[in-house]
């Protein structure tokens, strides 16, 4: 999509997308990647999503990029953080603790920021991108992410005839298309959330999966 679409979504307060509480997924497979304490994990497209500062508090160092600058000033807020705010290359840069958002096109992101992620937690990034921008969001991870480093990665899976995205499905398939070049893939966990789901129901989707993925960087 392009930058505008997200901006107007903001701006019109139209983040559906937006969960009032933690991602139980997170909670639920995050242990499996043993991260150790203290280690920097990237959160693309992030929004003011809570999972932030859940894993702030679980101890690892945050890093997450966002393309509107008003999604990042609410978690500040909504969070009572008062965020130390510079200028680095493209970035805006929010600093509180253990937690950093840039703000601006996560596709300027170069491998010298984030050569110290041990882990990446993508809950909306690939999911909100059409196909052509997934293989190139795919290909920037695979690039810049060092050897070793751990993703989970949520996706949701239906007839992509039944219902236009954002969110758009992203079959397990397309995972490992997009990614096992670079990437040693696991599925955790695929399960039906249509019944959790009622405003997917609205739209029209008769099925919906949520999927949870381990991908760990080879050299």
């Amino acid at each position: 999509m392009h930058e505008d679409f997200w901006q107007e979504r903001w701006a019109r307060n139209e983040i559906g997308f937006h969960l009032d509480d933690v991602h139980p997924g997170l909670r639920r497979h995050w242990p499996r990647l043993a991260l150790p304490s203290g280690a920097t994990v990237l959160v693309p497209l992030c929004g003011k999503s809570l999972d932030l500062a859940w894993l702030a508090g679980q101890g690892f160092k945050v890093m997450g990029v966002e393309l509107s600058q008003k999604a990042v000033e609410a978690f500040f807020v909504e969070h009572q953080l008062e965020a130390e705010i510079s200028q680095e290359g493209p970035y805006r840069i929010y600093r509180a603790g253990m937690l950093e958002i840039r703000c601006g096109d996560f596709f300027a992101l170069r491998a010298d920021d984030v050569a110290d992620c041990r882990g990446v937690y993508d809950r909306a990034a690939l999911i909100a991108l059409p196909p052509a921008m997934r293989e190139r969001y795919a290909t920037l991870l695979t690039a810049i992410l060092p050897v070793g480093c751990q993703q989970l990665l949520v996706t949701l899976d239906y007839d992509q005839a039944e219902m236009d995205g954002p969110p758009f499905a992203v079959s397990s398939s397309e995972v490992r298309d997009l990614y096992a070049a670079g990437w040693d893939l696991e599925l955790l966990e695929a399960k039906e959330v249509l019944e959790r789901n009622p405003r997917m129901r609205e739209r029209g989707l008769r099925r919906l999966e949520e999927q949870f993925h381990r991908l760990i960087r080879r050299a």
